[in-house]
């Protein structure tokens, strides 16, 4: 079977940014991304919980998406400008897709 170079982006974000990373990332010209719930981890600043917090906008999000290796610099530029002014985590990896043709 064959199969097709794509680029993998996860952007973790606080939940209150996710329309603002969305429609970038939709001028950007990406078309589909998956949002994911984030309950915890630890970072620069040690653990955190979503636990004990009176609603969900102060938790955070991960926005997936799996494009092609030409639209990764547009997609960078625009959520890095929504990105760069708060917490959030950016990570690119390679992947390999199926249908080519839905990226």
């Amino acid at each position: 079977m064959q199969t097709h170079a794509a680029k993998r982006v996860e952007i973790t974000i606080e939940r209150v940014m996710q329309s603002r990373l969305t429609d970038a990332l939709s001028a950007a010209g990406v078309t589909g991304y998956t949002i994911l719930p984030v309950y915890g981890g630890s970072g620069r600043s040690g653990p955190w919980s979503r636990s004990g917090q009176v609603s969900k906008a102060g938790g955070m999000v991960q926005v997936v998406c799996i494009i092609r290796p030409d639209r990764l610099d547009a997609l960078l530029e625009s959520a890095f400008a929504v990105v760069e002014r708060h917490i959030g985590v950016v990570c690119i990896t390679d992947c390999d897709v199926l249908r080519a043709e839905r990226f």
